[in-house]
């Protein structure tokens, strides 16, 4: 009896809380290693999603950039019909080399980086519409790859003309109309890429609004 009594008096009672504790200490030490092993499941998903998530945007992208470039490309072209129009009309033979190389490359930048400030940049900051892409597109095309080629083989020849006296001096005053009167004839041929450059200034926003417009709606799914 005594025996028993010590037995009896060295167990301590646990009350209903801290059986609770217990009982929540054990299940949280539980789930700690399937806490553990979900997250090691999961990481590689969110790896192979993040993964595609840019191997898709890098394919968008590179279609634009690709297609900016032909853009900027086919000002360049212009700039070369510009040049040789007004070469043939001024009768100019001298700096050929000079002139067709700056004809060429200053459009193809001037191009690139108008379509990126006025179209690319707008676009995926969320400010312009479709029919605002497709408008300001068309614009850059107009004014990069024909209005500016054609003012500057315009110029420049021009003052090789008046340097190496190619060409009759216009009268004070008259330069302008003399020189427009001149070339009025040849310079009907920069219709043909007037033309082509508002048909693919349409195009190229189109195609850049509905790329852009794939990427948002891929990018807000896999959200």
């Amino acid at each position: 009896m005594a025996a028993l009594g010590r037995g009896a008096a060295g167990v301590v009672p646990v009350g209903p809380g801290e059986a609770q504790k217990d009982i929540e200490m054990a299940t949280h030490t539980r789930s700690q290693p399937s806490l553990l092993e979900d997250a090691k499941l999961r990481r590689p998903m969110i790896i192979e999603t993040i993964e595609k998530n840019f191997e898709y945007l890098r394919k968008e992208n590179s279609l634009n950039i690709y297609g900016t470039v032909f853009f900027g490309t086919t000002a360049g072209f212009s700039g070369i019909l510009a040049n040789f129009i007004f070469r043939h009309c001024f009768k100019v033979k001298h700096d050929a080399l000079k002139t067709y190389a700056s004809l060429t490359i200053l459009p193809f930048l001037s191009t690139i980086i108008t379509y990126k400030l006025f179209v690319t940049d707008a676009l995926y900051s969320g400010n312009i519409s479709r029919e605002n892409c497709v408008l300001r597109s068309s614009l850059t095309g107009l004014v990069c790859g024909v209005f500016y080629p054609s003012a500057l083989a315009f110029s420049r020849n021009g003052r090789l003309a008046v340097k190496y006296h190619t060409v009759p001096l216009p009268p004070k005053g008259r330069v302008l109309l003399h020189w427009l009167l001149l070339c009025q004839t040849e310079i009907k041929a920069m219709a043909v890429p007037l033309i082509f450059q508002i048909i693919f200034g349409v195009f190229n926003g189109l195609q850049h609004y509905a790329a852009f417009e794939r990427t948002y709606k891929k990018t807000v799914h896999e959200d």
